[in-house]
């Protein structure tokens, strides 16, 4: 995919579960840094005005520069305090005229705006722990077997706008809808459990049309970093990383690969390689 035009709309990635713990912030801040480094103009619209993790992070990096008196790359970001679609729409309309891409971070909850705004999605991604408490979002399966029985409310939802987004695709000249499923915090998973969530995700994906991919593992240094409002990318800023971290780089780097965002994702790779 080729990064945006000055002519196109920008690039609107959405991070969406209506279950919360899924490290959908974390993601999204990382993704949107990527970008920045990538050379990328990025905007951020959170749309959880209490939790507004998205928004804490990026204002935990600007204090930051501001106190050890450097520059990193970044992003435009602001909070909506509100659940009407025309005000979002509002706002992501003034974001992206100055931007490339535009991150949108939804709550980690059932809401209306956030179901908006994953349908409007050109990249949706949807992180889910490994366990099938969170495959519940997307489909229900058979307790014996472990094979679907049904999709979710929130599968449908996405469904049905993938059909619209197919539609417009061609008579509005916009791009189509590539949902991605990304499974977080894979670690603590019992290696059974593990390849039947696998296996069930493989027969969802084929039914819906969704991409896997594997996302960020659970590890302290993302809980550590959040404060400072650094990423995995700031590496001049980290200090000395240990085995941890190196893994956890590469586990960001597979994620940017996955998504294929544009050549400008591309571009921040090299800043995820070992030292």
């Amino acid at each position: 995919m080729p990064p945006p035009s000055n002519t196109q709309q920008a690039h609107r990635i959405v991070f969406a579960n209506e279950k919360g713990g899924t490290g959908k912030s974390t993601t999204a801040v990382h993704i949107a840094i990527a970008l920045a480094y990538g050379g990328a103009k990025v905007a951020a619209i959170d749309l959880d005005p209490r939790q507004r993790t998205l928004y804490r992070y990026m204002e935990n990096r600007d204090a930051l520069q501001e106190k050890r008196g450097v520059t990193l790359p970044g992003a435009r970001y602001e909070v909506l305090d509100s659940t009407d679609p025309q005000e979002f729409e509002a706002l992501a309309a003034e974001l992206e005229r100055e931007a490339d891409f535009l991150i949108v971070d939804t709550p980690g909850r059932d809401d209306p705006l956030a179901r908006h705004a994953a349908a409007q999605a050109d990249t949706l991604v949807t992180p889910m722990n490994d366990s099938f408490v969170d495959f519940d979002l997307i489909g229900q399966v058979d307790a014996e077997t472990f094979k679907v029985r049904k999709l979710s409310f929130y599968a449908e939802l996405i469904w049905e706008a993938r059909l619209k987004r197919s539609r417009a695709t061609i008579e509005e000249k916009r791009r189509e809808l590539d949902w991605i499923v990304v499974r977080n915090r894979t670690g603590y998973t019992e290696a059974r459990n593990m390849s039947r969530i696998e296996q069930a995700l493989a027969e969802m994906s084929k039914r819906v049309g969704f991409r896997v991919a594997h996302g960020l593992s659970e590890r302290v240094i993302y809980r550590e970093l959040f404060p400072s409002g650094l990423t995995l990318l700031d590496k001049g800023h980290l200090g000395n990383l240990g085995t941890s971290h190196l893994v956890a780089r590469q586990e960001l780097r597979n994620l940017l690969a996955a998504l294929k965002l544009s050549k400008i994702a591309d571009r921040a790779k090299p800043l995820l390689e070992p030292a």
